[in-house]
């Protein structure tokens, strides 16, 4: 009636069998009962655990640790022969003139733009954190005061490529128009960083709040409304950059908040409820903007206009992402899902920011549109 010999020899002798035999028994049994595998660490796996897919996860945790790095780097490179390349691309064809050291200023002005961002999204982000109940106490590593001195090299850089391409004197290109308010763009940065490196990071709001002014003046040499155009940038180029550099700064939290699901999810809601008001002053100044400053007549036929064409199709496809994530984030009680969401979001931002600053060199479209 049983299907096995009893497993202790004490009970075999209740049952009237010599405890000698009893012991062989059990002896066998230990013999022939199935072993569990362990794992390298010594502990046994779960329960109908496949052999070898301890190690199969490993495999597929140890590639996933790889992609993003690598991911990383390949979207930089875009980054970068977006930068060097494009100028030259959207204008093929058009008629424009050629503006010298394209490539390199757009590099250029692409790190000052992200300097500006990771400054102001440190600026705003912990706004955003200190309301959150229940968060962990630990903070990212800032990278403001890097961000600053960044992008101080950067419009010192442009103060190099100007006077070279004007054949001037360093000091007498400050005295141009463009010259001196780079100079002041890069002292401003400068300012930054040590206020970012000083006990009270926020001293910081005062000196960006002058670069950004500087690079809007710099950004509306034309002759017509230029105030209303500098006007304009200021709103467009500060809501850009908290949204950007914000969203990472949040981004880089919840990561670091990932055995606190609950409050990296409160976080994320609170940085998206600001970011719609965000996205509403970029679509209203970046559509005065364009009205103003691009005819009709050359929307396909300019640098400008086709350069803001692909600027619009990657604001699409940063809206979709966004959307995605927010109905993610309302859905489900585990972030991580819309924290991916968001990740991409960061990525396609980081390809806006780099067609922006092809904007700010490519020819005035009027140009073209005024020719006989």
């Amino acid at each position: 009636m049983f299907s096995g010999p009893p497993a202790d020899p004490a009970a075999s002798a209740g049952l009237g069998i010599p405890p000698a035999a009893a012991a062989a028994a059990a002896v066998v049994q230990a013999s022939t009962a199935p072993v569990t595998p362990t794992t390298p660490s010594g502990d046994a796996p779960r329960a109908g655990a496949i052999p070898g897919e301890a190690s199969a996860s490993g495999q597929a945790a140890a590639r996933r640790s790889w992609t993003a790095p690598l991911l990383l780097c390949a979207a930089g490179v875009l980054a970068l022969l977006i930068a060097l390349f494009g100028p030259g691309l959207v204008a093929r064809g058009t008629g424009e003139l050629r503006i010298p050291g394209a490539g390199l200023t757009t590099v250029l002005r692409t790190v000052l733009f992200a300097a500006l961002a990771l400054h102001l999204g440190e600026l705003l982000a912990p706004q955003l954190i200190r309301p959150v109940r229940g968060r962990p106490r630990t903070a990212v590593r800032s990278w403001a005061v890097l961000a600053s001195l960044a992008g101080a090299a950067a419009a010192a850089g442009q103060i190099v490529r100007l006077a070279a391409v004007s054949d001037l004197g360093i000091t007498e290109t400050y005295g141009t128009r463009e010259g001196g308010l780079l100079l002041l763009i890069a002292n401003g940065l400068v300012v930054a960083a040590l206020c970012a490196a000083s006990k009270r990071p926020a001293l910081a709001l005062a000196p960006l709040a002058v670069v950004i002014g500087a690079e809007a003046l710099r950004a509306h040499p034309e002759a017509y409304s230029p105030e209303f155009g500098a006007a304009l940038t200021v709103v467009h180029l500060t809501a850009a950059s908290l949204w950007t550099g914000g969203l990472l700064y949040v981004l880089r939290t919840m990561w670091l908040w990932r055995g606190s699901p609950v409050a990296a999810r409160a976080l994320l809601g609170r940085y998206a409820r600001l970011a719609i008001w965000l996205y509403v002053a970029l679509a209203a100044t970046g559509t005065a903007s364009m009205l103003r400053r691009l005819p009709l007549d050359v929307v396909f036929t300019s640098a400008y206009g086709r350069t803001l064409l692909l600027k619009l199709a990657l604001m699409a496809v940063v809206s979709v992402l966004a959307l995605a994530a927010r109905r993610r984030m309302l859905r489900d009680t585990d972030p991580s899902l819309a924290h991916r969401l968001a990740r991409r979001e960061q990525v396609v931002l980081g390809l806006v920011v780099v067609i922006s600053a092809v904007l700010t060199v490519v020819p005035d479209p009027h140009w073209i549109s005024l020719r006989p």
